[in-house]
């Protein structure tokens, strides 16, 4: 079973950056897409960025010109960098894979944005 495991959460300041990792367990075949959601407390979970495995991106309207999402595909990693950070970017991270083999979730990583 492919594993996604994600890395680089914490408690930044508001104005901060965090670069987020997620790498697979395993070589994944034909994946189509790589993205990152989250989720606060009390709220669904949302697509934050995502990218195909061409390269093509596309960003939630809250994070457009602030986080930047990008892959290793050599090393099936997709990262997420997040700059400019705000209080409503705190959340719950969530790596997510989708590939001729299945979607796959990553177990979360907690972002917090405070003073």
């Amino acid at each position: 079973q492919v594993q996604l495991v994600e890395s680089g959460g914490g408690l930044v300041q508001p104005g901060g950056s965090l670069r987020l990792s997620c790498a697979a367990s395993e070589s994944i075949f034909r994946i189509y897409t790589m993205g990152w959601y989250r989720q606060a407390p009390g709220k669904q979970r949302e697509l934050v960025a995502v990218i195909t495995i061409g390269g093509s991106t596309s960003y939630a309207d809250s994070v457009k010109g602030r986080f930047s999402i990008s892959t290793d595909n050599a090393k099936n990693t997709v990262y997420l960098q997040m700059n400019s950070l705000k209080p409503e970017d705190a959340a719950v991270y969530y790596c997510n894979l989708y590939s001729a083999t299945g979607k796959y979730w990553g177990q979360g990583t907690q972002v917090t944005v405070s003073s």
